[in-house]
């Protein structure tokens, strides 16, 4: 049994870290996951608590990694903080559209979010009175940035996944 639960966790926490591509929380799903078995089977010693709570810290880090990547892409390019700030919501509803208008697995998303954080910001610039280069400059920052982001958080999602099938397994 104990590779069977090995292998389910693997197969699950890969379903996880598809979500991420979505804005969807799998990396904490992953950690979930994994502390669950954890707890569940900690007769087995399959994963230590140590491992789960590296896991969660890890979590966290890709959250903040996204978020002040988003919102530093703008703020490096000169965007004010109303900007900066709007970049994320109009991530979120960028991928959200990403997702349904463009229909590419995964990239459609990302696109998504990058524009929906580019054009949030640029128009928000624009009509906060700033020129058109400036605004334009801090609408592709907040792009670049929000790309970034999510390529740092899927990264992590992938640490994530291969720390809890090493700890399954070993």
């Amino acid at each position: 049994m104990f590779y069977a639960y090995a292998i389910l966790l693997c197969l699950l926490n890969a379903g996880w870290l598809g979500l991420v591509f979505f804005y969807l929380p799998g990396n904490w799903l992953i950690v979930l996951t994994t502390g669950a078995l954890a707890w569940w089977q900690r007769d087995m010693s399959m994963i230590s608590v140590w491992t789960v709570g590296v896991m969660a810290a890890l979590a966290l880090v890709g959250e903040i990694i996204e978020f002040l990547a988003g919102m530093g892409g703008a703020k490096k390019a000169g965007a004010g903080w109303k900007a900066s700030m709007a970049a994320m919501a109009g991530a979120l509803v960028g991928a959200v559209l990403g997702t349904v208008l463009i229909p590419i697995p995964f990239a459609g998303t990302l696109l998504g979010a990058c524009l929906g954080a580019g054009l949030v910001t640029w128009r928000l610039e624009k009509t906060g009175g700033k020129d058109k280069d400036q605004s334009l400059k801090s609408g592709v920052g907040a792009g670049v940035g929000v790309f970034i982001g999510t390529v740092s958080k899927i990264a992590v999602g992938i640490i994530l996944w291969l720390i809890a099938a090493i700890a399954a397994f070993f």
